[in-house]
């Protein structure tokens, strides 16, 4: 990454906004966000696609690799009208631009389309990001992708309207564990005031992305957590508490996996335990590792070296072989860091 600590330079801000601005109002313009999106990935593009159609942009397409099911938390989010399957991609865009990933391997195919892409602009805030694009708008001391996004929609001239603001308030939201997380600063609060001011309505976004879910998700919920293990001599005895959910549980109770996403914060609880592990199979032998942490090990620093990334507190990795394996890995190189 070649952002300093402090953020994008003045320099890549000027370079992202020339490239919005030096496009024609019929251009071909690509939004893209990781797979198997959250609330900060969708509500970062979307809100920014929005900003784009404020400014006279017609033909705006945005997409995510994989599955093309949005979440059902995100199924009311304004813009997803501009949403289209991954296949249904403009094919030689003008401009791609990119939200919340790290890496390219994150996007799948539609990498492909951001290497021949005459311009790319990546906005990121994971301190893992490898560089990738033509422009790169990366922060990793920002809370949320959707940071970065208003502040690129606000140096283009766009003031923010409610459905923007939406959008990006989801992100907010989402990203900050609804403003408990240690990057939840002084700066934050003053954007989601900004944002709620447009006539937001926090407590009705809030019970539909966080306290809304089907009864199946809540039984799902209730044997994921029950089947937890507490190993408090692990990360040199910092302690490690970690679960796991297969592809069987979610069909028995006829789940999509997103539902699994936020089961990681109720074990992350756990008072005996600094680490976090939730272990979700996504094919026969084969793992989505989340990782979490209280603030005494930097779990970024073991995903990267499995070949994920994310942020000192927060990351993941795909894993491979049965999930007590997985978690044996994580705890020997726990200890190996530790020691």
């Amino acid at each position: 990454m070649t952002e300093s600590s402090s953020g994008p330079a003045a320099e890549q801000w000027d370079a992202a906004v020339a490239a919005v601005r030096a496009l024609g109002g019929d251009a071909e313009i690509q939004l893209i966000c990781h797979v198997s999106p959250d609330g900060d990935a969708l509500g970062s593009m979307l809100g920014f696609g929005l900003g784009l159609r404020r400014l006279g942009y017609s033909r705006v397409r945005a997409t995510f690799p994989g599955d093309f099911r949005v979440p059902d938390p995100y199924a009311e989010m304004p813009g997803l009208e501009l949403l289209v399957p991954e296949a249904d991609s403009f094919p030689e865009p003008a401009l791609v631009l990119v939200f919340d990933v790290a890496s390219e391997s994150r996007l799948g195919g539609l990498a492909a389309l951001v290497e021949a892409a005459p311009v790319s602009v990546v906005v990121d805030h994971h301190a893992s990001n490898t560089g990738f694009g033509t422009i790169r708008l990366v922060d990793p001391h920002a809370a949320a992708t959707s940071v970065l996004a208003e502040q690129l929609i606000t140096r283009l001239g766009v003031p923010l309207d409610a459905a923007i603001a939406e959008c990006f308030y989801v992100a907010l939201a989402t990203d900050t564990g609804s403003f408990k997380f240690d990057m939840t600063t002084v700066a934050v609060h003053e954007l989601a005031a900004r944002l709620i001011a447009t006539g937001l309505r926090p407590g009705d976004i809030s019970r539909r992305i966080f306290d809304t879910k089907p009864f199946g998700a809540m039984k799902l919920a209730g044997e994921v957590l029950g089947r937890a293990v507490l190993d408090p001599a692990a990360a040199g005895g910092l302690g490690l508490v970690w679960t796991y959910a297969t592809l069987a549980d979610l069909a028995r109770h006829a789940q999509p996996p997103y539902v699994l996403d936020t089961l990681i914060d109720p074990v992350r609880s756990v008072a005996e335990a600094d680490v976090t592990v939730l272990v979700k199979e996504i094919a026969d032998g084969q793992w989505a590792v989340s990782l979490r942490s209280k603030g005494a090990v930097d779990v970024s620093r073991l995903a990267i070296s499995q070949g994920g990334g994310g942020h000192r507190l927060a990351a993941g990795f795909t894993g491979h072989g049965a999930a007590g394996d997985v978690v044996a890995t994580v705890r020997r190189l726990l200890d190996d860091y530790l020691t």
